[in-house]
């Protein structure tokens, strides 16, 4: 989801509003980020990582309902257990953002991203939590996350615990949530 504005050539869309979806699959993947081999720039990290549990999307489309809309935006979300220095807890993992080629520069991730951060809001934990290749992290802090300056360590198949490559993010989910000091460790594969 790489942070370009490319509304010059393309018309804005009429103010989206986020929605959950009852299901995401791989051809809904496919129809925000095309079929290739790797939709988010992450295959180099050899990392296996898990379904979400709730999909939000915007959907936009000339058809009547939802007859001929497209999927143009997508946020997964899904409670994880993580020990964050001594400190065992529970954050709502973000993943699987992604935004249309054609419609990027147009608010679409803030807007899906709220939803799912307004639905994580009500799950119990404190902070959301995600990953994300480096060249977005500017994008994630206009959005409000924070990067974390530590480790952060995954569960891959095979019970191997490995570094996490990629940037770590978070962001409250509450006034008074402040993140602990001390490596992290997701009890799980990455989100």
């Amino acid at each position: 989801m790489p942070a370009n504005d490319s509304s010059a050539t393309n018309p804005p869309l009429a103010t989206p509003t986020a929605v959950r979806l009852p299901h995401y699959t791989k051809a809904d993947q496919a129809e925000i980020l095309g079929d290739g081999d790797d939709p988010f720039g992450v295959a180099e990290t050899g990392l296996t990582f898990l379904p979400k549990d709730e999909h939000f999307g915007i959907r936009h489309g000339h058809g009547h309902g939802d007859q001929g809309d497209r999927l143009v935006a997508h946020a997964g979300l899904l409670r994880l257990r993580v020990a964050i220095g001594d400190v065992e807890t529970e954050v709502a993992g973000v993943g699987g953002v992604a935004v249309a080629p054609d419609v990027r520069g147009q608010g679409l991730a803030r807007r899906v991203l709220g939803a799912a951060l307004d639905h994580a809001r009500t799950m119990g934990p404190r902070h959301a939590l995600l990953f994300c290749r480096p060249p977005l992290v500017p994008l994630y802090q206009r959005l409000g996350w924070h990067p974390l300056d530590t480790d952060v360590w995954v569960e891959q198949p095979g019970s191997r615990l490995v570094a996490m490559p990629l940037r770590t993010m978070v962001t409250p989910l509450r006034d008074d949530a402040a993140w602990p000091p001390g490596p992290v460790r997701l009890f799980s594969l990455p989100m």
